[in-house]
């Protein structure tokens, strides 16, 4: 059973099932490759924040739809065995639960196609139905997985109650300034703040430049994701490199999300935005020395800090 005291973290965001293709290349357009393993996981990028930040001792709440199907009642119980209040996973009748599929290198590298389904049936009148629960949390975390009118609305209630709200705009695409304004923390990676800003992002510099634009339009700071080289955290008192750790990577899927989960767990817990920013850098680095997403996010007892 968790401490009332540890942090409250609630994730609005999306839960799929991931089928894990490994082969010695990526195949390119019209080419068929051979595939060297094959598992099915747990996924969707909300879903997968919510069990990086349980495995580090948060108090989590998820928010989201499935469908009524055995996918979705899979997710159900691998949810529960991490903990996760589920008060609010709802059931979508018409959508199949969300389903990706995932290819990865032999070097790690990862290409992948997602069908979101039930996903897109989380609406803004559900994220109003879990309004207590959101204006209860420290933290309300979302990727970009759900529609942009249910993460608006659910960022309006937790910013009106003065929770800290981070967004992790993945997959990335055009965001409103109705969403923007009430985002504290928004969280990139370098290919996602080149798309957000039509802006080179090659040096840190130039995410730098790039991720104060961002910033003008709303969020309070910008943590830019760099993979091995670490984060680069911009605000109006400048930016800051927090470098990264070198490990061997054998998957990278899923990086992002253990770093916006423990992120989030390290800064409800009161962590400043550096020491949270590194201490996410050391799981997101343990992650990727393990296949498969959620499979492969450490636990509290795993991390020295």
């Amino acid at each position: 059973m968790r401490s009332m005291k540890s942090p409250r973290v609630t994730v609005v965001g999306s839960a799929n099932v991931d089928l894990t293709f490994r082969t010695t290349n990526l195949p390119k357009p019209g080419e068929t490759a051979f595939g060297t393993d094959f598992f099915q996981g747990f996924g969707g990028k909300g879903a997968n924040q919510a069990v990086a930040a349980a495995r580090l001792g948060a108090n989590v709440a998820f928010v989201a739809k499935v469908g009524d199907d055995e996918y979705g009642q899979a997710i159900r119980r691998q949810l529960e065995t991490e903990g996760i209040n589920l008060d609010y996973l709802g059931i979508d009748g018409e959508r199949p639960t969300g389903i990706a599929a995932i290819l990865v290198d032999a070097q790690g590298e990862n290409v992948i196609v997602g069908v979101p389904g039930a996903n897109l049936g989380l609406t803004p009148a559900d994220v109003v139905a879990a309004g207590d629960l959101l204006r209860r949390s420290r933290i309300v975390l979302a990727p970009c997985e759900t529609t942009i009118e249910t993460l608006t609305e659910a960022f309006a209630i937790a910013h009106a109650a003065g929770v800290m709200c981070i967004l992790n705009p993945a997959p990335a695409r055009e965001l409103p300034e109705e969403l923007l304004k009430n985002i504290d923390l928004c969280v990139p990676n370098e290919s996602e703040l080149r798309t957000l800003t039509s802006r080179p992002t090659e040096t840190l510099e130039e995410i730098a430049i790039a991720a104060n634009w961002l910033r003008e339009r709303g969020p309070k700071h910008v943590i830019v994701t760099l993979g091995s080289r670490g984060a680069l955290i911009v605000g109006a008192e400048g930016s800051t490199h927090v470098p990264g750790n070198s490990v061997r990577a054998i998957d990278t899927s899923g990086a992002g999300d253990a770093f916006c989960g423990a992120l989030a767990t390290y800064l409800a817990d009161g962590d400043s935005l550096h020491e949270a920013a590194r201490k996410a850098n050391v799981v997101a680095s343990i992650s990727v020395t393990r296949a498969g997403t959620q499979a492969s996010f450490p636990r509290q007892a795993e991390i020295a800090n």
